[in-house]
C-alpha cells in the first residue's frame, strides 16, 4: 500500500498494512501537508495579524496568546477587516500541492470556528455572547464557515485528501461551554463544513485538546471523520476507547503535558501499546504523530526518540496485538 492508501484505509475501518505515521523527517511521515500563505488564520508573533489582533508570545514555544482583541463591542463589527479569502495571491503556493505530496496523504489547513472568534473579540466576552448577543456571534462564526467553504473548493481542485482545522474546545475536566450552547451554535456550523469537505472527497480532521467527550459524540454524528487530540489521560483511554472507539479514528502522541514529560523510557513505551491497542482496532481507529512544538512542551528528544521508535515496531504487527475493545 501506499502511504496515502494507508491513511485512508486506516481512518475507513478498511485494514491496512501498517500504522499510518507522522513523526519528524528523521524517523517518516505518511502525510504532506498544504495551506494558503498567508492564512487568516495566522496567529502573529508579537505583530497584528490580519483581522487586527495583537499577538503576544513570551518565546518559549510557537504559541501566543492575544492581548488586544478588534471587536470590543460589536457596533465595531462593520469596520473589522476581514482577510480576503478569494484573492488569488493566497493560493499561489498550492499549485501543484497534489504532484510535490506524491504517494503521501494530502491534507489542506482550515480555519478555527471558535478560536478564531474568541480571538476577534475576546474569551470571556465570546462567553457571554453565547447568552447575550448570540445573532451577532452567529454571524462572526459564518463568515469563517463562508471562508472554509471557499477553501475546501480550492483544495479539492488539487485533489486534497483531507482537510482541518484547530478548535481546542476543552478545559482540563469538562468543555469551556455548555454542551448545549456548543450544539446549538457550532454544531449545524461544523455540519456544513464536513458536509462539504466530504462532498468535495476529503476526509475531515479536527484538532481539539483539554476534556471534549461531551461533544464527541456530535462531531462522529455530523461526519467528522478524525479527533486530533494531544491529551487523553485527562478523559482516560479505557473512556476513550469504550465509548468511540470503532466510530472514529483517532490521531495521537503519547500524552503531552503527563508520560510525555513525565515519564521513563519503559513508560513512555507502554503508553504507545496502551494508545494502539484501546483507541484502535485491527482495522484501523488509531494513528500516532508526534506533537510538532517539542520545546514548547518541554518534550526531550530522548523522550520523542523512545515514542517514535516503539510506534515504528508497534506499527509493523498490529495483526498480533491483543485489542481491548473491538
Amino acid at each position: 500500500m501506499t502511504p496515502r492508501e494507508i491513511v485512508r484505509k486506516t481512518i475507513l475501518f478498511q485494514g491496512a498494512d501498517r500504522l499510518p505515521m507522522d513523526f519528524p523527517e528523521k524517523y517518516g511521515s505518511d502525510f504532506g501537508y498544504v495551506g494558503m500563505d498567508p492564512s487568516p488564520d495566522a496567529r502573529g508573533q508579537n505583530t497584528i495579524d490580519e483581522w487586527g489582533c495583537l499577538w503576544h508570545n513570551i518565546g518559549v514555544c510557537r504559541l501566543g496568546e492575544v492581548s488586544d482583541f478588534p471587536i470590543k463591542d460589536w457596533s465595531v463589527m462593520k469596520k473589522i477587516r476581514v482577510p480576503d479569502i478569494k484573492d488569488p495571491k493566497r493560493w499561489v503556493n498550492i499549485r501543484g500541492a497534489r504532484e510535490r505530496a506524491g504517494d503521501k496523504f494530502l491534507m489542506g489547513w482550515g480555519l478555527s470556528l471558535y478560536e478564531r472568534a474568541h480571538f476577534l473579540r475576546g474569551l470571556e466576552n465570546i462567553w457571554c455572547d453565547i447568552h447575550e448577543n448570540p445573532q451577532e456571534l452567529g454571524r462572526l462564526i459564518d463568515i469563517l464557515v463562508d471562508m472554509n467553504l471557499y477553501s475546501i473548493d480550492k483544495y479539492a481542485m488539487e485533489k486534497a485528501d483531507g482537510y482541518m482545522f484547530c478548535d481546542d474546545w476543552g478545559l482540563q475536566e469538562r468543555l469551556m461551554i455548555n454542551p448545549d450552547s456548543w450544539r446549538e451554535i457550532w454544531k449545524p456550523r461544523y455540519a456544513k463544513v464536513y458536509k462539504a469537505a466530504h462532498n468535495a472527497g476529503m476526509l475531515t480532521f479536527l484538532h481539539s485538546c483539554g476534556h471534549i467527550t461531551s461533544i464527541l459524540d456530535d462531531l462522529i454524528e455530523i461526519g467528522l471523520d478524525v479527533i486530533q487530540m494531544d491529551q487523553q489521560e485527562n478523559m482516560g483511554l479505557d473512556l476513550l476507547g469504550k465509548r468511540f472507539g470503532g466510530r472514529i479514528t483517532f490521531w495521537c502522541p503519547v500524552d503531552i503535558q503527563t508520560t510525555m514529560v513525565n515519564g521513563t523510557k519503559n513508560e513512555i513505551r507502554a503508553y504507545c501499546k496502551k494508545l494502539v491497542t484501546t483507541l484502535g482496532c485491527p482495522n484501523g481507529g488509531f494513528m500516532p504523530k508526534w506533537y510538532g512544538d517539542p520545546k514548547g512542551a518541554g518534550h526531550t528528544e530522548e523522550a520523542i526518540d523512545v515514542m517514535c521508535s516503539e510506534f515504528l515496531k508497534l506499527g509493523g504487527k498490529l495483526k498480533n496485538l491483543k485489542y481491548k475493545f473491538t
